[in-house]
């Protein structure tokens, strides 16, 4: 599928691009991270009302209005209303009834492009995981009405920001790249755009870019976790260490008295002191990550790895069959997971977990890498 973000009233983008979209398979474990990270974000921010508040003030919002409100800007109205409730479906029947009559109305299509890109993050909130399917499709079609409505009107800010993380949702990390720039140059004062940015260049392995985005972040909010986390994770991939350490301590001490914490920081920090075979230290972080996150997959496989290099077989054992249960599908964790049943003498579950890995990966019964992808972006 190719579309086109048409130059009429663009000009001030020079001559914008093709919209390019990736379709992909399933993704790895780190875009999982990624992804349900977009989602819970958006989310997250739904709830505590920031979701809402920015559909309503930023949809739209390089767009004059007249204080004479028509029924055609009531219908739109209606239906940025049953967005910011959560009625998603209602909204989208809403905004299409009134495209049925004006097709050149860009500040529809934008608004049809963000109700459909809600309707992933409800959709995944409603059930707990991500549907591939439908996330896919969903994203394609929120890109196909930005990039019509495009034709008609220049969007917004936040318009680009909404196309840039659906781009995330596909996999399509340059073309989030572009547009989160795009929508930086438009707002740049925006934290959410400017730490996107970041993860989306970390995707790219351009690291150094990725830091001086998380760095801007944090000139915009001094004591971000979320940020200071990312930069972790950069220096870490840098093979700074040291400044990894501190950014991870940094970010878990701001946190310290706060009544709900990420537990990223904790995992991030664990994970690295086991890539430095330091399994014991790594113990107490990827501990207190499970506490905070117990639903999370890989914080249990990073503390059953622990578990493991420090000859605590049964608590190790514990730690990787429940990251099993909480991510089915991950080869690498069966693989793991029967090698551990091997080490224990439990022949007829390694045999098992093993015959799973094999499953998962097509016939092969060992994954590419013997343990799963414990760092990302998220």
């Amino acid at each position: 599928m190719r579309c086109h973000l048409h130059r009429s009233n663009m000009d001030s983008y020079n001559g914008a691009e093709e919209f390019i979209v990736w379709s992909l398979g399933l993704p790895s474990l780190g875009l999982r991270i990624y992804i349900s990270s977009v989602l819970l974000l958006v989310l997250r921010a739904a709830l505590l009302g920031q979701t809402d508040t920015r559909a309503n003030s930023e949809v739209g919002a390089s767009r004059p209005t007249n204080p004479s409100i028509s029924p055609q800007e009531d219908a739109i109205a209606t239906a940025k209303s049953l967005a910011e409730s959560g009625k998603l479906n209602e909204a989208e029947v809403t905004v299409r009834a009134y495209l049925s009559a004006h097709q050149s109305s860009g500040n529809a299509h934008f608004l049809l492009g963000y109700i459909l890109f809600r309707q992933i993050q409800a959709k995944a909130s409603l059930e707990g995981r991500v549907d591939q399917p439908f996330q896919e499709a969903h994203a394609k079609a929120a890109l196909a009405e930005y990039t019509e409505g495009a034709r008609y009107e220049q969007p917004s800010a936040f318009d680009l920001k909404i196309v840039a993380l659906n781009y995330v949702l596909l996999g399509a990390y340059a073309d989030a790249d572009k547009w989160l720039t795009k929508s930086i140059e438009a707002n740049p004062k925006d934290l959410d755009s400017w730490y996107y940015l970041g993860r989306a260049k970390y995707n790219e392995q351009r690291f150094e870019e990725a830091g001086s985005a998380f760095k801007q972040c944090l000139r915009l909010d001094p004591k971000n976790v979320r940020a200071e986390d990312n930069l972790g994770l950069v220096y870490a991939a840098l093979n700074r260490h040291d400044e990894a350490v501190s950014a991870y301590q940094k970010a878990i001490s701001w946190q310290a008295q706060s009544l709900v914490k990420d537990s990223e920081p904790f995992i991030d920090l664990g994970t690295l002191l086991l890539d430095d075979d330091r399994a014991a230290d790594a113990l107490p972080y990827l501990s207190e990550g499970v506490a905070i996150s117990p639903q999370e997959s890989r914080a249990h496989a990073a503390l059953g790895k622990a578990y493991s290099r420090t000859n605590d077989l049964a608590n190790a054992q514990r730690e990787l069959e429940k990251a099993v249960e909480l991510a089915p599908d991950n080869a690498s964790l069966h693989y793991v997971l029967g090698q551990l049943y091997r080490k224990l003498g439990l022949m007829d579950k390694a045999r098992i977990e093993l015959a799973r890995t094999a499953e998962l990966n097509g016939g092969h019964s060992s994954p590419v890498t013997d343990w799963p992808a414990e760092n990302g972006p998220k």
